[in-house]
């Protein structure tokens, strides 16, 4: 058996009852009073220990108000504590190992969840991103595009328009040639030559 223990820092938090082993002689706490017996439940070093702590709580325990809900208990009166067990025995070995197993499976799990994510971020962000760059493309294409039409539908006018100019200044260069041999032939003659 170990000597009490006044390092509280090590105290186990998680316990529950248990009997006294076999062949272990029951010990008083530093109130004068019989230990009770408790054994560690947390996930630790010292999961399925067994140790004496003191029976006496500082204040009264607080009532449950429920079978299934239990209020914490109050620290124990002397803080007094004393190892039975030595060493974890092979269930609680066996036990950290599996929850340790458990913990780090689970932790890989959430890992690879959590790297398959970004992946899968990484992956959509560089989708989008083609995306924008080929809408981009399309766009600059389509201004291009529009800018060669409008500048080809604006030769084709100014070709229409020079041609449609080029036209009236024939008809009007015709129109002066008539108008000046009608003049010239206006006096010569009775009738005009037409009737004649």
């Amino acid at each position: 058996m170990s000597l009490p223990c006044s390092d509280q820092s090590i105290r186990p938090k998680k316990m529950k009852s248990v009997s006294l082993p076999r062949g272990v002689e029951a010990v008083r706490c530093w109130c004068g009073d019989l230990c009770k017996v408790k054994e560690v439940t947390d996930f630790s070093d010292w999961l399925g220990m067994k140790f004496f702590m003191c029976a006496n709580y500082e204040s009264d325990p607080p009532k449950s108000i429920s079978a299934y809900i239990r209020p914490p208990s109050p620290p124990p009166l002397c803080m007094y504590y004393r190892w039975i067990d030595t060493e974890m025995s092979d269930w609680a070995v066996i036990e950290n190992r599996e929850r340790g197993r458990l913990a780090w499976a689970s932790w890989d799990l959430e890992e690879r969840r959590e790297k398959a994510e970004a992946e899968e971020k990484a992956a959509q962000k560089k989708e989008w991103e083609e995306y924008c760059v080929e809408q981009r493309a399309f766009l600059d294409e389509m201004k291009r595009k529009n800018q060669e039409e409008k500048l080809r539908l604006e030769e084709v006018y100014t070709q229409r328009e020079q041609a449609r100019e080029a036209e009236r200044e024939r008809k009007r260069e015709r129109a002066r040639a008539a108008k000046a041999t009608k003049e010239a032939n206006d006096g010569k003659g009775k009738y005009p030559r037409w009737t004649q």
